[in-house]
């Protein structure tokens, strides 16, 4: 069968499997609705909360940022698992015995202001649409390839199945969704690296096969050091940030994962506080299976593409079915090729090949619709003889196709890769939505509302939000691990502090609360904001802020939001005593495995 065929069939299976979930788990009440009726057992809430962080940047993106960047893109494997651990440790189980629904309700609870909650919302808001854009885009790149339909038309697609049940099941329908979500994902991840590993390391495990050699006896990461440098590129085991760009970017990614608040909810919807330790733990158990396997992912990748394309005739490819995912690829607009010197060969080739000025390989998405390869190509400066432009984003999807693996496999990772942006798409909506519905409807336009009228406006919400985040999965501002990583810093500027000093500090009170707040987040999308959208000209190392890239400087806004909340709050009046023996409570141990509802 066609690799077309087989996706229709995987992705519809998928599909109804994941529509059937939303119709049996519907939400009958707010707390089903909001955390699931607190009723998900440690183990299942582990393989969902592992869904819901996974998102399309670690599942599509984030290989393919190694690929291409090598030692650069560690960052992201660093940054993304070292915040898992701090959110497991340091956040998870207090916020759990809190017992709120959402990040702004222990803010406003924690803070005894509805300002400090407003705040929150708005901070919530923000990061969260920052985010869902690179999960619609990502559900865009898979359907435009695999499905053979525009990258709006499979945004619009995306948008649907979410709706339905996001809207429909609430929490309770998106937890039990995202552990059949998990299954896939991880499965359409492992076959098509265990296959690549066989064939180019010849062991099972992809793990082994990074750090071992081929069938030449040369060691891959020699190898592929070898084949970059004879094309102009760096060595792929180098590294060319700056030192403190790479820690910047590390620690903000760190701290944004303890701040995102869609993982953070995964913690109230377990019956205890001792639940959400456990499911903590099995969650990292689950996570730690992709990470320590995108590497290799990237490895083989890498060498796939250097073998197949470089210096080889563009019509002796186009000939061969095998090698027909060129042009296959092409039509998305996501890959293309320019015959510069009219040789009929792919010239692959790096910034430093022939002296010519670099070609960065970013996309340009004036067109509205996704990156435009012949433009880049044809703008490209003035002596670059590079003839291809490749999006990052499809080298996992393109992966198994450019290794010429069976159609299934092709067609499984396209479900992996749905299963992936739509998991993380659904959680953070529902944040949106509760976060309108609960922390600004129910907790300060209208407190008397009704429970029907309060799960009503959620689900109105959910609706809208999807609407807002196709927009930006049409009009997408970077690559889908750049847009993630740009709302992991707006995560670290905003919530981690006033999180951490809530549950650490007696003396932190509301004034330092929303002054911290502010101060980061403005800070941080001012920073942002400039260098990407205002002035991207000005975006390089020379211009930066002590070096520190857009990607990285959501750590200085951390700390701005750090020393702003703690100067504000020693210069205001102290928390009232309640509130101080709260703080008191959250961190003593005493009948914590009993604190099921508050």
């Amino acid at each position: 069968m066609s690799v077309q065929l087989w996706t229709y069939i995987i992705v519809g299976l998928t599909f109804a499997l994941y529509i059937g979930i939303a119709v049996w788990a519907k939400a009958g009440s707010t707390k089903e609705f909001y955390v699931a009726g607190a009723g998900v057992p440690p183990l299942m809430n582990g393989m969902a909360t592992a869904a819901d962080w996974m998102s399309a940047a670690s599942f599509i993106s984030m290989a393919g940022l190694i690929s291409f960047m090598g030692y650069d893109g560690s960052v992201y494997l660093m940054g993304w698992t070292g915040g898992y651990v701090l959110l497991a440790l340091l956040l998870a189980p207090y916020l759990r015995k809190f017992g709120k629904f959402t990040v702004p309700d222990f803010v406003g609870d924690r803070y005894y202001s509805n300002v400090a909650r407003t705040v929150a919302v708005i901070c919530a808001i923000f990061v969260s649409f920052t985010y869902v854009a690179g999960q619609m885009r990502g559900v865009g790149v898979v359907f435009s390839r695999f499905l053979e339909v525009d990258i709006n038309t499979g945004i619009f697609i995306g948008m649907a199945i979410v709706f339905f049940y996001a809207v429909l099941g609430g929490m309770k329908g998106i937890t039990y969704t995202q552990v059949a979500q998990y299954c896939v994902l991880i499965f359409a991840y492992m076959v098509p690296a265990i296959f690549l590993s066989l064939m180019i390391a010849g062991t099972p495990i992809p793990q082994l096969g990074l750090g071992g050699s081929g069938s030449d006896g040369v060691y891959l990461l020699d190898k592929l050091d070898g084949l970059s440098q004879q094309l102009g590129f760096a060595a792929y085991t180098n590294g060319s940030k700056p030192m403190i760009d790479v820690f910047m970017i590390t620690v903000a990614l760190m701290v944004g994962t303890a701040g995102l608040p869609h993982v953070i909810v995964r913690f109230f919807t377990v019956p205890k506080v001792r639940d959400a330790r456990i499911s903590a733990g099995w969650a990292l158990l689950f996570i730690a299976l992709l990470y320590t396997t995108a590497p290799a992912i990237a490895t083989f990748a890498r060498i796939n593409l250097i073998d197949t394309v470089s210096n080889q005739s563009y019509a002796t490819l186009a000939e061969n079915p095998k090698t027909q995912w060129l042009q296959k690829w092409e039509k998305t607009g996501l890959l293309a090729w320019m015959d510069k010197n009219e040789d009929g060969k792919i010239q692959y080739l790096g910034p430093n090949a022939n002296g010519g000025a670099p070609f960065d390989g970013k996309p340009s998405f004036t067109d509205g619709v996704g990156a435009s390869g012949e433009m880049m190509l044809a703008n490209t400066p003035t002596g670059n003889a590079n003839e291809l432009y490749i999006d990052r984003d499809i080298m996992v999807l393109a992966n198994p196709e450019i290794g010429q693996l069976p159609n299934w496999v092709i067609a499984l990772v396209a479900a992996g890769g749905l299963a992936a942006a739509l998991s993380t798409a659904a959680g953070l909506l529902l944040v949106i939505s509760t976060s309108v519905s609960h922390d600004l409807i129910k907790k300060q336009i209208n407190p008397n509302i009704s429970e029907g009228a309060e799960l009503m406006y959620a689900r109105i919400a959910v609706a809208v939000a999807i609407c807002i985040a196709g927009y930006f999965g049409i009009n997408p501002p970077g690559f889908v691990a750049q847009v993630v990583a740009f709302a992991f810093g707006l995560a670290a500027s905003s919530f981690f502090p006033i999180i951490i000093l809530g549950i650490f500090s007696k003396r932190m009170n509301k004034e330092g609360a929303i002054a911290g707040m502010l101060s980061g987040l403005v800070f941080t999308a001012a920073y942002i904001i400039y260098f990407k959208f205002v002035n991207p000209a000005a975006n390089n190392p020379d211009h930066w802020f002590l070096g520190i890239s857009p990607e990285g400087i959501g750590t200085v806004g951390m700390v701005i939001n750090f020393v702003v909340s703690l100067v504000v709050s020693r210069m205001t009046p102290e928390p009232p005593e309640e509130i101080q023996e709260l703080v008191d409570s959250l961190r003593y141990p005493k009948g914590a495995s009993e604190a099921s509802a508050h």
